[in-house]
């Protein structure tokens, strides 16, 4: 029986050790199907130890070697002892993925200033110290890739969601600094921006009429990213074909930030 064709070089991931958080279920396990499609070992991070066993059993459905790896990205002590078991296990981690965030719509004067620091922690907090724990052994390697997903909610804005985008786009701005910070050390640092997608998160809204009549106004493409499509801006810049890419903001959002 012919084997398998590896992957192009140019986007392969073969030999690399990949954590990627949020990851039992939407973009998040779709990026880390990809990442282990293409050669890296992927370890799938979720609160919820039996979505993350479905979820490694979908990544790893063509062999690849893929752990469920269940905790809390805002309880730091979890997050060090997690990155301590990839390196125990692997002897290095390559490509860190900062998936988790979490969204809570209302307007200035409804959202209490709890609400703000509870998403600050779950959206840039705890990406901040996943970074640090991921940049001591990437630096000892002398390569690393750190990819944080962001959204199209950081550069612009829309009423009743001044939370969110307050923490998204402190979230992009700190892939910047840290670009510029372990650049020298062989780590990339970039971000991608999605836009909308029908995922599990937004299912209130994919069957929305009304809704999809606006995507077909305000989008390039008209319609609904599909979970799959964040796929590829996640393998490019983890792999070589990103290697001069740094500090960079990808956004994959069907044309929505070009189309007005």
């Amino acid at each position: 029986m012919p084997t398998a064709p590896t992957p192009f070089p140019l986007f392969s991931l073969h030999g690399r050790v990949a954590l990627v958080t949020g990851a039992g279920r939407g973009l998040g396990l779709a990026m880390a199907t990809a990442l282990a499609a293409h050669g890296a070992e992927v370890w799938l991070n979720g609160r919820d130890a039996d979505s993350l066993n479905a979820a490694v059993e979908q990544a790893g459905a063509h062999g690849a070697r893929v752990h469920a790896l269940p905790f809390d990205v805002t309880d730091e002590t979890a997050a060090t002892a997690a990155v301590a078991r990839v390196l125990a296990e692997n002897g290095r981690l390559d490509i860190l993925i900062n998936n988790v965030g979490q969204r809570r719509r209302q307007p200035l004067e409804q959202l209490p200033s709890q609400a703000l620091r509870d998403m600050l922690e779950a959206n840039l907090v705890s990406a901040w110290h996943l970074c640090r724990e991921a940049a001591r052994p990437m630096r000892a390697q002398g390569f690393g890739r750190i990819i944080n997903v962001t959204s199209i909610a950081g550069p612009i804005a829309r009423a009743g969601d001044a939370a969110y985008t307050t923490s998204k786009g402190a979230l992009e701005a700190l892939t910047r600094a840290l670009a510029a910070e372990l650049g020298p050390d062989g780590i990339n640092v970039n971000a991608i921006a999605p836009g909308f997608f029908a995922t599990e998160a937004n299912a209130g809204m994919t069957g929305d009429a009304q809704t999809l009549a606006w995507l077909q106004q305000r989008t390039s493409l008209g319609r609904w990213g599909r979970a799959d499509e964040i796929a590829g801006a996640a393998v490019f810049l983890a792999s070589p074909a990103a290697s001069y890419v740094t500090g960079h903001t990808l956004v994959v959002d069907g044309g929505y930030l070009a189309h007005f």
